[in-house]
């Protein structure tokens, strides 16, 4: 087998999702209009869960949670691409890229712990409804959001640091953002060791929110089996569905860039599945969470209603005025 040549690396060089010159234009209007709606979709979803009394509850704090994690989780990646795919130079600095490494592997672990939080008071709430107040409130959900981050945040500087320890024999990554997976490609020999902990590592971190999920859903499915009534089944559905599929969403993207050893990394299918994970994802949650959930729509139209009003008076206190300083 050949060797490779060591170099010292100062800067990477992003190759984007196409090299194509003639794509980048598409690339760039496509993206842009995407993360557009992606941010404008969540940032209404934490406006409305903030502001609406009756969205004041543990349910949709998580859920508004959620919603920045995915305001973070595009906009550590995204801005970066659509600079990148107009521009001749491509590089990053070797400290950015490791910067943007961590951010990107503790928001999106940050992630599942998310889910798996919301997974807990779907049970709860449907399990023990009576218990629910007692059980889950906003100090609970403060609690496992900030312990979350803690340990998001020490995996993902785990992470980091076994990636500083690697010897680079290149610098140009084939995708349109630092990902550890291109990374340990670009090393001068196989990190097996890396390869190991950062498997195991990433069962552990990103596996134990899926089985806590489904273990979850699996009570959840023998307490809507015992119901008897169609109305709180339907209900209980309804609750679930849209959680569920963010949840498939999610794990599924995950299981497929990560749980892999690098020598199986295939470049186009990585960054196709990359890009889901990281644009189409977040843009598509506001969507699930709130077409069928008649509070967050309530809450949106109060919200649209309560914008237009204030424009409205706002139009016409500068007509007064205007009309007063014509009289002047």
């Amino acid at each position: 087998m050949a060797t490779k040549n060591k170099t010292e690396v100062t800067e990477f060089v992003l190759l984007g999702l196409s090299s194509r010159p003639e794509m980048q234009p598409v690339i760039f209007g496509v993206v842009l209009v995407m993360y557009l709606m992606a941010i404008l979709g969540n940032t209404l979803l934490v406006l409305v869960a903030c502001s609406d009394p009756k969205l004041q509850t543990p349910m949709y704090f998580l859920l508004s949670q959620l919603s920045l994690i995915d305001i973070s989780l595009t906009t550590v990646t995204i801005p970066q691409m659509l600079v990148h795919t107009l521009s001749v130079d491509r590089s990053i600095p070797y400290n950015c890229c490791m910067t943007q490494l961590f951010f990107f592997m503790a928001v999106g672990s940050m992630e599942g712990h998310l889910l798996a939080a919301m997974a807990y008071d779907r049970y709860v709430a449907i399990c023990v409804p009576l218990r629910y107040s007692a059980i889950v409130n906003h100090s609970l959900c403060l609690r496992i959001t900030l312990t979350s981050w803690v340990v998001v945040s020490l995996n993902s500087l785990l992470y980091s640091v076994l990636v500083t320890r690697l010897t680079f024999c290149g610098n140009q990554i084939t995708h349109f953002f630092c990902d550890i997976t291109p990374l340990l490609k670009l090393s001068c020999t196989r990190p097996v060791v890396n390869e190991i902990l950062i498997f195991t590592d990433g069962v552990a971190v990103v596996g134990s929110p899926f089985f806590f999920i489904w273990g979850s859903y699996i009570r959840i499915g023998i307490a809507m089996a015992q119901m008897h009534s169609f109305a709180a089944l339907r209900k209980a559905l309804s609750t679930c569905s849209s959680h569920i599929l963010v949840v498939l969403l999610l794990f599924g993207s995950l299981a497929r860039m990560y749980l892999k050893p690098s020598s199986s990394y295939d470049l186009d299918q990585d960054r196709q599945v990359a890009i889901f994970y990281t644009l189409i994802s977040p843009m598509l949650n506001p969507l699930i969470y709130s077409l069928r959930n008649q509070d967050v729509k309530r809450a949106l139209w109060k919200l649209f209603r309560k914008l237009h009003i204030s424009d409205w008076l706002s139009d016409k206190q500068r007509m007064r005025k205007k009309f007063i300083r014509t009289k002047g």
